[in-house]
């Protein structure tokens, strides 16, 4: 009958420690520097809150610009806002008249 006797290697014992260390290294490096990591959250955050601003300035555009078509439409059609339109576009006024521009944009 044959036995054999291993010896007790001294790495032996630290290889799964050293695949733990590593493997939560790199997830948790991952989990704050990733394309979905917390500097990533904060980066998504500011860039709503930019979008939110830029979009509540067009929907007060876009009020202000359906309440001038709404006052130019066939049903409603006021010659003051049409005159007031012209004059803007071409750049022109009376002799006698004081402009003041009120620009939208």
């Amino acid at each position: 009958m044959w036995t054999r006797h291993h010896k007790k290697k001294k790495y032996g014992r630290l290889i799964l420690p050293a695949v733990t260390v590593a493997f939560l290294s790199y997830f948790g490096y991952h989990s704050i520097h990733g394309d979905y990591g917390l500097r990533a959250g904060q980066e998504f955050e500011r860039i709503r809150q930019e979008r939110a601003s830029e979009l509540e300035a067009l929907v007060a555009q876009r009020t202000v610009l359906e309440k001038d078509v709404s006052l130019l439409s066939d049903g409603s059609l006021d010659e003051d806002i049409i005159d007031e339109k012209a004059r803007y576009q071409l750049n022109m006024s009376r002799p006698d008249e004081i402009v003041i521009f009120n620009t939208y944009f």
